[in-house]
Parts: structure tokens; C-alpha cells; sequence
């Protein structure tokens, strides 16, 4: 019978092994941990606004309304163009046919079944992205002038560059809140704060604000008037989670 035996290095490595174990797990449960969380917030002011118009034309022939429709949306961008948006500004974001029922004249009284009629609503939707929040106002006039009759939505938000810039800042702010909790409880324990064991990073928020508008006709000799419209402020924010060793 073979007999195996430890040469002197083997059997040195599997002592200390052996004995390092349990050390390790004791220093983990010696450990004094504090956890907290922290939040940075930077408010700033919106750089890019995003604006929904759509040209809506019905008719009880479904290719006169696509003409009607096509002429009007034509009108319409050109106009935008004519403006200084450019073909990246303009994207369209829906097109749609279907048949409605006409139920209600034009003062909304609804009509008797015998007097209502069928036609073909065609919608054409636009999205509009400005650079300057400041002419938002200006394109929703031209747009309204020029044969755009629904504006769904306006939007301020934030550049792609502009957010990561705050999100970086806020970042800084949620860590610097973090660690003044931490140094505040282990003060208060008779503790210090000697090292960070772990860190989890929480998403950003990159808020939209948005501005519903209803779609409005102007009559004949009525005064033209500009539409006025304000960003307002949006906060960036972010958050950190993080444990600390005292």
C-alpha cells in the first residue's frame, strides 16, 4: 500500500489556512459600519424645448382629405424652415387615417342620427426640437399660421451634454451629503470615520416640463396675437448610497 505524505511547504500553507479563516471572520464581524444616503440637487435652466403640432383636416372623401392635409403640412414646414429650423429640427412622428362619425354641428349640439355624417380624419403630426426655449412661442404662431390646427405639447428639458455635466455636480453634492451624515453619527458615538467600504449609485432624474396647450381658430378680423410661453426652472438630481467603517 502507497502511503501519500505532506511535503514541509504543503503542510505550512494548509495551517495557515486553516488559521486565517477564522481570523477573517472576525474582523467582519468586528467591523463597525455606518450607512447613509445622500441626495444632490442643481437647478438650471431648461437649453432644449420640444414642440408637438399636427395638421387635422376631415372630409367625407378620404383622398381629398390626404391632399388637403399634405398642402397644409407642406405650407406648414416650409414656413418653420423659412424661420431657421432645419431638416434635424423637424421630424414626424405620426401619420393617421381613420373614419369618424360627425355627431355634433359646429356650435357642439349634437346632431339626430339621420343628419349625422361619415368622413375621413387625417392627422399629421410634427415634432419640433429648439435649441433656443426662447422662440417657442414664435414657432407655435407660425405653425398655427400656416395650417397647423392641434398643438399637443410643449416640453423643456435638458441637452444630452447639459445633463451630464449637472449629473456630475449633483453627484458631487449627494456624496459631500452622504459623508456629513456619517461624520454627524459616528461623532455622536465616539467614533470616526476611517474608510468607505461600499457605494451604490442611484439614477439620475432628468426632468421634462410640460405645457398642454388646446388648439385655438382665430376668427376673421380678429387681432393676431403672440403666444406667450416661460421654461421655468428644472432640478437635476441624484443620489448615492453609502457605507462607511469607523
Amino acid at each position: 500500500m502507497r502511503i501519500h505524505t505532506l511535503t514541509p511547504v504543503l503542510a505550512l500553507l494548509l495551517v495557515l489556512s486553516l488559521i486565517a479563516l477564522p481570523v477573517s471572520a472576525a474582523a467582519e464581524q468586528n467591523e463597525r459600519v455606518i450607512h447613509t444616503q445622500g441626495t444632490g440637487e442643481v437647478t438650471t435652466a431648461p437649453d432644449r424645448v420640444e414642440i408637438s403640432l399636427a395638421v387635422v383636416t376631415e372630409h367625407a372623401d378620404v383622398k381629398t382629405a390626404q391632399r388637403e392635409n399634405a398642402e397644409k403640412m407642406s405650407r406648414c414646414m416650409n414656413a418653420l424652415k423659412s424661420a431657421g429650423l432645419t431638416s434635424d429640427d423637424i421630424k414626424t412622428t405620426g401619420y393617421s387615417i381613420y373614419q369618424v362619425t360627425k355627431d355634433t354641428d359646429a356650435t357642439g349640439s349634437i346632431l339626430p342620427k339621420d343628419r349625422q355624417v361619415k368622413v375621413y380624419r387625417v392627422t399629421n403630426t410634427l415634432l419640433l426640437t429648439l435649441k433656443d426655449t426662447s422662440r417657442a412661442g414664435e414657432m407655435v404662431d407660425i405653425g398655427v399660421e400656416n395650417g397647423a390646427n392641434s398643438v399637443n405639447y410643449i416640453s423643456f428639458t435638458l441637452s444630452e451634454e447639459k445633463q451630464k455635466s449637472l449629473r456630475t455636480t449633483a453627484l458631487q453634492k449627494a456624496v459631500a451629503d452622504s459623508r456629513a451624515d456619517a461624520n454627524v453619527v459616528a461623532a455622536a458615538l465616539g467614533l470616526t470615520v476611517r474608510d468607505v467600504k461600499e457605494v451604490t449609485i442611484g439614477g439620475g432624474y432628468y426632468p421634462t416640463v410640460s405645457r398642454m396647450y388646446d388648439s385655438m381658430y382665430m376668427g376673421a378680423g380678429m387681432e393676431k396675437a403672440s403666444t406667450p410661453i416661460e421654461a421655468g426652472d428644472v432640478k437635476v438630481t441624484a443620489t448615492v448610497s453609502i457605507s462607511y467603517l469607523c
